[in-house]
């Protein structure tokens, strides 16, 4: 069973929907107990950092302590960017700290919108568990102003070209993320998400 994370932050239901269309099991739950019994934990949202990171509150220790006793982890969108350390959306705020790096505003480029808003390629190492199956090169669905300047030696990074090599996801051991939507990104995002259930199973 995956567990989304229910914190009253944007797309969860969404995802949930999406999960269930490729035939996961999945539950929608802040429940301590519900967590820790997971094969897997996807953190999605839409917000601004500081406020999904507080809506999150209490639950922040228990997700980084099963993340890193083994149980894989799946953030989107502002689920993805709480996997960094800090970001400066509205002042400073610590995030969950299991990749090391910064989220910092998209720059200013005359040529190109902020924020970030539709499909874009992205790049897709051959190493990368999400990526699976999906070759070198795929469209995805994104919505944001602000993006997370990896900094992990121990992180693999796919990047899209937003007039500069910027990050869209990235893997930590069982540590995953995208700044893309999977669950608005077609087949392509099903994909994504069914390659992430399939990491948890092998995980059980």
């Amino acid at each position: 069973m995956i567990v989304v994370i229910d914190y009253n932050v944007g797309n969860v239901k969404s995802v949930c929907n999406a999960l269930r269309h490729i035939g996961c099991q999945v539950t929608l739950s802040r429940k301590r107990e519900t967590i820790e019994d997971s094969t897997g934990i996807v953190l999605p949202g839409v917000a601004a950092f500081g406020y999904a990171i507080n809506q999150l509150g209490e639950l922040a220790k228990l997700i980084k302590k099963l993340t890193l006793d083994g149980k894989p982890l799946l953030g989107i969108c502002v689920g993805y960017q709480m996997l960094f350390d800090q970001s400066s959306e509205y002042g400073r705020h610590d995030g969950l700290g299991l990749i090391s790096g910064s989220v910092i505003p998209i720059p200013i480029n005359p040529q190109l919108c902020v924020p970030h808003m539709g499909w874009n390629q992205v790049k897709l190492p051959d190493d990368m568990d999400l990526f699976t199956g999906l070759g070198k090169e795929k469209t995805f669905y994104f919505a944001h102003s602000f993006y997370a300047d990896v900094t992990d030696l121990q992180a693999k990074t796919a990047f899209t070209d937003y007039g500069f090599a910027m990050p869209a996801a990235v893997q930590k051991a069982n540590i995953y993320g995208v700044q893309f939507h999977p669950e608005k990104s077609s087949i392509t995002g099903l994909k994504v998400l069914k390659n992430f259930v399939e990491i948890c199973l092998r995980n059980e």
